[in-house]
C-alpha cells in the first residue's frame, strides 16, 4: 500500500477517496487525517489476516485460473 510518509502528504479528501475505494472507514473523527492514516495502515494487516481465516478476499480457484488461461490464449499474446 503506502508508506505513513506518503499518506501523511495527502490531503483528508485524497485519504477519504482511497478509503472509498477499499469500503473503509475512518478510525474516529474523520475531520483528522490522522483517522484515516490509521485504517490505511492497518488495513493490509486485517485483509491479510481474513484472508488466512478464509474471509474476506480469497484465492481464485482452480476453474477461475483455467479460464483466465483461456482469455490469455484468445488473446494470443501474454501481458506483462
Amino acid at each position: 500500500m503506502f508508506t505513513r510518509s506518503e499518506l501523511e502528504i495527502k490531503t483528508i479528501a485524497e485519504l477519504r477517496n482511497l478509503c472509498r475505494r477499499y469500503g473503509l472507514k475512518p478510525t474516529g473523527n474523520g475531520g483528522y487525517k490522522t483517522s484515516w492514516i490509521v485504517t490505511l495502515m492497518a488495513f493490509p494487516q486485517i485483509a491479510l489476516a481474513q484472508l488466512r481465516q478464509g474471509r474476506g478476499l480469497k484465492s481464485p480457484g482452480f476453474s477461475v485460473i483455467q479460464f483466465l488461461e483461456g482469455v490469455v490464449d484468445e488473446m494470443n499474446e501474454f501481458t506483462y
